[in-house]
Parts: structure tokens; C-alpha cells; sequence
């Protein structure tokens, strides 16, 4: 690949952004396309901005020196080109896609107005412009329904609880982000959230959103009882950006397909982050999109060497931090909940409210979740991402949990 080849990257968010500025140490000239108007932005930052925590241009990301601003509506294989709504047109040699996801919006009565829009005082909160949007709306005592208790509506409602807000987090399922946390460690960010003013409802489905002159009003759960609403956010979770990928005729699964090189069926095409599917995994989480990157940058700078950069996974681990008033910290790899035959080390302090958890599967390390005091995580992440078999006697492992300098 020469320096003059014409790379195109759609999407300026974490993974766009990297890509762009890997390929540009690397002495390779790239377009990056973004839609929206704001500066790049650390999207899993945004809770802190709703906060109050963080201005956005705290959050901004470096833009590469070769940003457009526009929105893309059609790939031409064929030509190699991307066309953009305002009628122009960008030539490629390779092109990037990386379009993220969108939110998922739950099929509820009332969601929509007749033009198709969310009614006032109902957010989606997956973009700077929602962020900006519930931080304008928000008030002090403003009653605030966030529907989904995942680790986007867990932040969000933390967030508008510390802007004053009266909030209620109504979870379809049985405990708070249950993809990533054991009961017991569920438990303690219930407990965290509650501590704050958090009205926290799980077993609990929500089936209408009732609106008086195109503003939300209330929300009715599917027993029948509703809830006065001044807000309501949507934090449902996320499905992959791959409209673009499915006109332009390309391999769509769950995701974009793409083999180790991050190649789609087209082999002038790549993509990354939380468009793509790798070996049947849609990852949506920031670690993989910035290693499938930093994968890229390499194969198309061309300084890979013989045997070639490869993306061939990531073993990911979930990390969230609620800063300030009632600090609350925890992580989470691999399998948390333990399977027949499994040793599971499992040590509580309720006085410091810290909780610490790991599942051994014949002499390895194959999950974790702390609470609290997250001084071992790096030690344990190290050993599970590496696999090796533990000491028989289990005392180091023992040390990993109780010594907080254990990173």
C-alpha cells in the first residue's frame, strides 16, 4: 500500500478517530466522515457530562486534520465512492466503516408522535446532541423514568439523580446489569443507586408512553400502574450501524462480517468497532473497537511484516466508574456466574462496601466482578486474559484478591 493511497474512514467516534490518527503517525493520509456536528467525542464519557461532571469539550477527542462533515447516504462499490447528502462525493481506494450503533427503541405504545419523532421530554442517550439535550431539560424534583437498569441506564439515572432529578430506573429483567454482574455485586450498585434517591424497579416491564400534546406525561408499567414522567430516557441497550454496509450489498449478520484482517465481503472494504461482527461477536464496548484500530492502522500502513497484523479477539473486561458524590467503582471479565464443578474465592466487607469474586474452571481463571477498591483487577485481568493454570495451592490467587496492590 503506498502513501498516496486514498483511505476514507466513515464514523468519528473512538474507533474512526483512532484509526484516522494511528494511520497519520504512521506517515498515511486518511478522510474521516462524521455526521455529527460536534468535535469527536469519548462517547462512554457522556454520563459524566450529563452530570455536570465534565463540559463537553473535556470529553473531545483529538480530530484528525482531515475531518468532513456529512452524512453518507450510498457506497458505489463499483466506482469506489461514497456519496454524501449534500450531493458530494469522496473517491476511496479503501474504505472504513465505522458507524457505530444506534439505539435500540422499545416497541412501546405512544413512542413515536405521528411524524415519527420521540415526543418532548423523551431522550434516547447515546449521542452528544441527546446528552446536551436531557442536561437542558433536566431540572431539580423533575421526575425522571430511565427504562433499562444495563450499564447505560445505571449511569444515566446516577446522572440525573446528581442534577437534582426524582428518578425511577425500571429494569424488564430480574437485577440490575445482569449481562455483566453476579447478583451479589447487582445488588451493591441497587444499593449504590438507592443511597442517591434512585426509585429502583426490576420485574417490571414498561408498555405505553402517554403524552398530552406531543409532551410525555407518564409512563404505564404492563400491571397497569403509571407513573408521572417530566423525562424519560431510553437506555434499552444498542443494535450495529449497518444500513450503509446492507444497500451497498455487503456480508450483514448481527453485524458487518469481517475476517482477521477486518475485512467485509468486499475487499476493498473494512470495518471495525460496534459495526462489526468478528467470529460471530458483536462486541459494542470501547477496548475491542480501539485494538481492532490499532490492528488496521498497522495492515494498511503496510508495516506489518511478513507474517501480517491479525485481529483475533478480545477478551474484554467492563469497567465502570461513578465519580464524585457517592464514588462507586467495579469491574467485571469473563464468566461471573460459577457452572457445576466450578471453585469459586468470594470475599464481602460490608463495612467498606466492597465485594470481590473469581470462578476457577479446571486450575484457570475464566471470570471475575469487583466492587470497590479495584487495587487487584490489573493482576486478575492479567492472569485470566492470559489463561495459564494456577498454583495448585491457590495462595497466590488468595493474595490477588485481598492485596489492594496487587496491580
Amino acid at each position: 500500500m503506498t502513501s498516496n493511497t486514498r483511505v476514507v474512514v466513515i464514523g468519528a467516534g473512538l474507533a474512526g478517530v483512532r484509526l484516522a490518527r494511528r494511520l497519520a503517525e504512521l506517515g498515511r493520509s486518511v478522510t474521516l466522515v462524521g455526521d455529527e456536528e460536534h468535535r469527536p467525542y469519548n462517547r462512554v464519557l457522556l454520563a459524566e457530562v450529563l452530570a455536570g461532571r465534565y463540559s463537553p469539550e473535556v470529553i473531545a477527542l483529538p480530530a484528525p486534520a482531515d475531518l468532513v462533515r456529512a452524512r453518507v447516504t450510498g457506497i458505489d462499490r463499483a466506482e469506489r465512492t461514497v456519496e454524501c447528502a449534500d450531493g458530494t462525493k469522496i473517491a476511496y481506494d479503501t474504505l472504513v466503516l465505522a458507524t457505530g450503533s444506534n439505539p435500540v427503541l422499545p416497541p412501546l405504545r405512544g413512542l413515536f408522535t405521528p411524524d415519527h419523532v420521540l415526543p418532548d421530554g423523551v431522550h434516547a442517550f447515546r449521542t452528544m446532541d441527546d446528552c446536551l439535550g436531557l442536561s437542558e431539560a433536566v431540572r431539580p424534583g423533575a421526575r425522571a423514568v430511565v427504562i433499562g437498569g444495563g450499564l447505560l441506564g445505571v449511569s444515566a439515572a446516577r446522572a440525573l439523580a446528581l442534577r437534582g432529578a426524582q428518578v425511577v430506573l425500571a429494569q424488564q429483567s430480574e437485577r440490575l446489569m445482569e449481562r455483566q454482574l453476579d447478583p451479589a455485586a447487582s445488588k451493591l450498585v441497587r444499593r449504590h443507586l438507592t443511597d442517591l434517591g434512585v426509585e429502583v424497579h426490576t420485574d417490571l416491564r414498561v408498555r405505553d408512553v402517554r403524552c398530552v400534546n406531543g409532551t410525555v406525561r407518564s409512563v404505564e408499567m404492563a400491571d397497569g400502574y403509571a407513573m408521572d414522567a417530566d423525562l424519560v430516557v431510553l437506555a434499552c441497550g444498542v443494535h450495529p450501524r449497518v444500513g450503509l454496509a446492507q444497500v451497498a450489498g455487503l456480508d450483514v449478520r448481527k453485524g458487518i462480517v469481517v475476517d482477521d484482517e477486518l475485512r467485509t465481503s468486499d475487499p476493498h472494504i473494512r470495518a471495525l468497532g460496534d459495526c462489526a461482527q468478528h467470529d460471530g461477536t458483536v462486541y459494542g464496548l470501547a477496548t475491542p473497537a480501539l485494538e481492532q484500530a490499532d490492528v488496521l492502522a498497522e495492515l494498511l500502513a503496510g508495516e506489518a511484516g511478513d507474517a501480517g497484523a491479525r485481529y483475533t479477539g478480545t477478551r474484554s473486561l467492563t469497567r465502570l466508574t461513578l465519580a464524585g458524590e457517592g464514588f462507586f467503582d467495579l469491574a467485571a471479565f469473563g464468566e461471573t456466574e460459577a457452572l457445576p464443578g466450578d471453585d469459586v474465592v468470594q470475599l464481602a466487607d460490608a463495612t467498606r462496601g466492597t465485594y470481590r469474586k473469581v470462578v476457577v474452571r479446571d486450575d484457570r481463571l475464566v471470570g471475575g466482578v469487583l466492587v470497590g477498591e479495584l487495587g487487584t483487577v490489573g493482576a486478575l485481568a492479567r492472569a485470566w486474559e492470559g489463561a495459564e493454570p494456577l498454583p495448585a495451592d491457590g495462595a497466590p490467587l488468595l493474595h490477588l484478591l485481598t492485596n489492594d496492590g496487587g496491580s
